[in-house]
């Protein structure tokens, strides 16, 4: 079974490599606190906030999935390397388009293929 790996605040973390590795990997969840219920809800996962993540060959993130609570409630988006594999580093970032029927929790899941998975913070989100 995989690891499950989460975010941890790295204004907390003394060394800048360990910063590094927990920023670049870890899904950040960005949409609005409220929606209604039945319109189309656009959330935007961003994987690295302060860090980039390498895109090589046989290192990068290679898939982000978005979750309600334990439900997965939008499409896998697969990726083979944002750059095609050229080494260079970039911050993946996907749109997700829901259409809420209750309130959220939201929680995002990024694989990294040297790394494991990485989980996002709970966003909540009220729907009227």
């Amino acid at each position: 079974m995989a690891t499950l790996n989460s975010y941890v605040n790295i204004d907390e973390v003394e060394r800048e490599a360990k910063k590094d590795y927990i920023d670049r990997h870890s899904p950040f969840v960005y949409c609005q606190d409220s929606g209604t219920k039945g319109e189309k809800f656009p959330v935007k996962v961003v994987v690295g906030k302060e860090y980039t993540h390498p895109d090589d060959f046989d290192h990068y993130i290679a898939e982000v999935k978005l979750f309600d609570g334990e439900t997965q409630i939008a499409g896998s988006c697969h990726f083979a390397g944002q750059n095609g594999g050229q080494g260079e580093k970039g911050n993946l970032e996907v749109v997700f388009n829901v259409v809420p029927q209750k309130n959220m929790k939201l929680r995002a899941l990024a694989y990294c293929t040297k790394h494991g998975i990485w989980q996002s913070d709970e966003v909540k989100v009220a729907v009227a």
